[in-house]
């Protein structure tokens, strides 16, 4: 487990040097600023308020938003910009937690699905495709009756539903490269099962994985903020995008600044992903780069 973190890291280190390429493509820029700007924002939090999120002050409710309160107060006068900052928190640790841990597993499924024998094949893929059958909304509705509304039910919701895609990914990788020339030489040469894996098969296949993992962050950041918002995900007062939409959901006609503070983050962080994710896409995916 721990070779398998420490080549992520590689791989990761390995392309930080293409930054000024990211960085020279217009939806790159913007999609990287839009990131720094929600991972710098939850980071720093408390030093950009003075509010504390769960703080009541009854005779604030539902100030419009001004310099004291950039996004105005909810209907029990906490401060929506420190709960939107706090939010993000909540959504960045939540989506960075989730996908490690569906990276991992899903990793370690697809090379013994693709490099071990048939029926141990047939039977992982069998078991992919049970999982990847149940609706989202169902698992999640059967975790928090088990489980009750938690952070916890959230991410086992996305390591589920993510797991699968990313095995098939790697399982397909591995059968093309397990009778490659290199890893013929390496068993030829009495490598291990495991060397073949690690040195040989994963450096070789997680690259486009983790590109497509970074472009699952919003999708995880909307599971999280839809089962909030359905009172599925985090107990209140911990604040929530998805629980500041369904405190303005109630009172939009008279309030619309609460659903706004809740609906902005999610829109700009799902663009901000996106377009970074599609540009690493095209910069190290020659199959997929633009044409000129």
């Amino acid at each position: 487990m721990s070779d398998i973190l420490i080549l992520v890291f590689e791989v990761v280190s390995k392309h930080l040097g293409s930054l000024r390429r990211v960085v020279a493509e217009p939806l790159g820029a913007v999609g990287l600023i839009m990131v720094v700007g929600m991972i710098a924002g939850a980071i720093f939090a408390d030093f950009l308020t003075a509010f504390e999120p769960t703080r009541i002050s009854p005779r604030d409710r539902f100030l419009e938003p001004s310099v004291v309160h950039l996004m105005g107060t909810d209907q029990l006068g906490r401060d929506l910009f420190s709960r939107v900052l706090h939010g993000g928190q909540i959504a960045l640790s939540v989506a960075l937690v989730s996908i490690a841990a569906s990276l991992l597993i899903g990793v370690i499924l697809g090379l013994i699905a693709g490099y071990g024998p048939r029926w141990l094949d047939n039977l992982m893929i069998l078991l992919f495709d049970a999982i990847k059958s149940f609706p989202t909304v169902m698992l999640a509705l059967a975790l928090v009756t088990l489980f009750g509304p938690s952070l916890t039910a959230v991410m086992i919701v996305v390591v589920l539903v993510n797991v699968p895609g990313y095995a098939r990914i790697i399982r397909t990788q591995t059968l093309a490269l397990k009778s490659s020339q290199f890893v013929t030489s390496a068993q030829s040469m009495g490598a291990s099962t495991a060397r073949v894996l690690r040195v040989h098969i994963l450096p070789n296949s997680i690259g486009p994985l983790l590109i497509l993992a970074s472009m699952d962050i919003p999708v995880v950041i909307a599971i999280e903020a839809g089962m909030s918002f359905l009172g599925l995900g985090v107990r209140p007062p911990t604040p929530s995008w998805g629980a500041i939409l369904n405190d303005g959901f109630t009172a939009i006609r008279d309030t619309p600044w609460i659903a706004i503070a809740g609906g902005v983050p999610i829109i700009l962080t799902t663009l901000g992903f996106t377009f970074l994710g599609e540009t690493l896409r095209d910069i190290f995916d020659p199959r997929l780069k633009r044409r000129a």
